[in-house]
């Protein structure tokens, strides 16, 4: 009687992990699309004088959407689980990155606006304006 909680258990598992296979199969087509993406994105990027600085990272996230979606590919073929547990860690990996980004970047225009209504402050206070 012992044995049949266990082997429950094993099943609900395995049926976990197979959704989890499928819904990532669900996910290749757009992971690769969004990664392919974002490596031309960078590239552009890198065009520009700024963009060199910055241009590795839009290629670094999509390298890590393409590797996210050939792992997934790689656990379907070879049922091997621990593929799909690499897939999530390049996810999270990703939305760290990108998480980051959006706070740097929200940051940026604070800075920006600050600094913009300073200038417009000062500016009407010493009646830079009146030529207008």
């Amino acid at each position: 009687m012992m044995e049949q909680p266990m082997v429950q258990e094993q099943s609900n598992e395995a049926t976990v992990l197979n959704q989890i296979l499928q819904v990532g199969g669900n996910m290749v087509g757009w992971l690769k699309f969004l990664g392919i993406i974002n490596i031309i994105y960078g590239a552009l990027t890198a065009l520009t004088l700024w963009g060199i600085i910055i241009a590795w990272l839009p290629i670094w996230l999509g390298v890590l959407l393409l590797q996210a979606g050939n792992k997934i590919n790689s656990a379907k073929f070879s049922q091997n689980k621990v593929e799909l547990v690499q897939m999530m860690d390049k996810l999270r990996l990703y939305f760290i990155v990108q998480g980051i980004l959006i706070i740097v970047m929200i940051v940026v225009a604070i800075v920006g606006i600050v600094a913009f209504g300073g200038i417009l402050f000062h500016l009407f206070q010493s009646g830079g304006l009146e030529t207008f």
